[in-house]
């Protein structure tokens, strides 16, 4: 299936049929050697380091974990809906590992998620202030961005919001279009309603035994994310990647003309055989195609 008409040339733009060939990208080689683990992450008036939540003062924090690489842009990695930090630490492992290039990797969760707090606001603005208040928090000045679903539209928010603090951005799997109506979140709603959590347990038990009673559901649902995206007039300027899956419906020609207008820089991927989380349906792929959208050193 081919993208619209000015679309860049089918290269580029277009989606290759099951067994097709993937998508071409252009690019040069840039991994991290530093992986901040636990990640520090920074949601409203909390920081969290791992699952010891404290609450912040004016002081910024330690950055000794910070102190390398400075010369070179971060990566951050935003997981999607339902994921943690911990979604995307093999990936953060193996770009550090790859190339003797030293980059620093973060890794975050986002509120409502993994050890961050919880919070009755859950927009794409929210969510793209949380990581602007950590990178400040920081001192990071700029970032190159990796979001999946949730993660992925929150990446673009930002890059839209403050495009002076992100490089370049790559969005795993989702475009800036609203991407399933809500009715399909329904089965998700009413297992929560339905989890069952006795009196006295400790919070790492209940949230694991709450993880377990909804993991049947979860999967499906992982699918069927419905959050609108934020209307925007403005582009983003610098260069983005839009890395789908081939079995993926969440990327479609649909969404190319918003993906024009909002970024026009962009190329847009498929990876073969790739559903949803493309990061562990087709890792090696997957990292091939960050290390060649990455700058040259």
């Amino acid at each position: 299936r081919k993208g619209p008409a000015g679309a860049g040339g089918a290269g580029r733009w277009s989606r290759p049929r099951k067994g097709g060939r993937e998508g071409s990208m252009s690019g040069g080689v840039a991994v991290a050697r530093e992986v901040v683990t636990p990640p520090m992450l920074w949601c409203g008036l909390w920081v969290c380091r791992g699952h010891a939540p404290y609450e912040t003062t004016p002081s910024a924090p330690p950055r000794s974990a910070l102190s390398q690489s400075r010369d070179r842009t971060p990566l951050v990695m935003l997981h999607g809906l339902f994921g943690s930090h911990g979604n995307f630490q093999t990936v953060a492992k193996t770009l550090r590992d790859t190339v003797p290039l030293p980059r620093q990797v973060l890794t975050v969760d986002a509120r409502n998620h993994g050890s961050s707090p919880h919070s009755p606001v859950m927009t794409y603005e929210a969510m793209s202030l949380d990581v602007q208040q950590l990178l400040n928090r920081l001192g990071i000045t700029k970032c190159i961005l990796v979001g999946h679903s949730m993660g992925g539209k929150t990446a673009m928010t930002l890059a839209l919001q403050r495009p002076d603090l992100v490089e370049r951005l790559i969005s795993v799997d989702i475009g800036p279009t609203t991407t399933a109506p809500v009715s399909e979140f329904s089965a998700y709603i009413a297992a929560m309603k339905e989890v069952k959590v006795p009196e006295g347990l400790s919070r790492s038990a209940a949230r694991q035994l709450a993880d377990n009673q909804l993991q049947p559901v979860v999967k499906d649902i992982m699918l069927c994310y419905i959050m609108n995206f934020p209307l925007f007039h403005k582009p983003y300027p610098g260069p983005a990647l839009f890395l789908g899956g081939s079995d993926s419906p969440y990327i479609s020609p649909r969404d190319y003309p918003e993906i024009q207008r909002l970024f026009p820089k962009a190329e847009i991927q498929y990876i073969k055989g790739a559903g949803h989380i493309v990061h562990q349906d087709k890792f090696e792929e997957f990292i091939t195609a960050v290390l060649k959208f990455l700058p040259q050193p």
